[in-house]
């Protein structure tokens, strides 16, 4: 895999050009996700993520600030994608089957 060094020292570009935590494969994206979902300080994403470390996290967030409109973009179009493959994808036979083992067991089932 190849990585372009950028001027984070912390992050990486990698081959599609994504940003991530040099030595891992977390996307900055992750983080600054996580920071608008749960607001986690830096100090909280290091409880989440120990392999990481707090200069890793502050380098990333420092990334997103300054690419923050990029990274939101995509983190909309991740958001976008998952909800359009949920809508397309049917519940899987195991589900089915075991909503229908779970209603064929209720004790007002007049055929135990």
């Amino acid at each position: 895999m190849m990585f372009v060094e950028t001027r984070y020292e912390h992050v990486t570009l990698d081959e599609k050009g994504a940003p991530v935590i040099a030595g891992t494969t977390m996307k900055v994206q992750e983080l600054a996700a996580e920071r608008l979902a749960w607001g986690w300080s830096p100090e909280e994403m290091l409880v989440n993520h120990p392999y990481l470390t707090l200069g890793q996290i502050f380098s990333a967030l420092a990334y997103y600030a300054d690419h923050q409109t990029e990274i939101e973009a995509a983190i909309e179009a991740d958001v976008r994608l998952a909800k359009q493959l949920r809508q397309q994808t049917q519940p899987a036979s195991l589900i089915a089957r075991l909503k229908k083992m779970q209603r064929s067991n209720r004790p007002d089932n007049p055929s135990l």
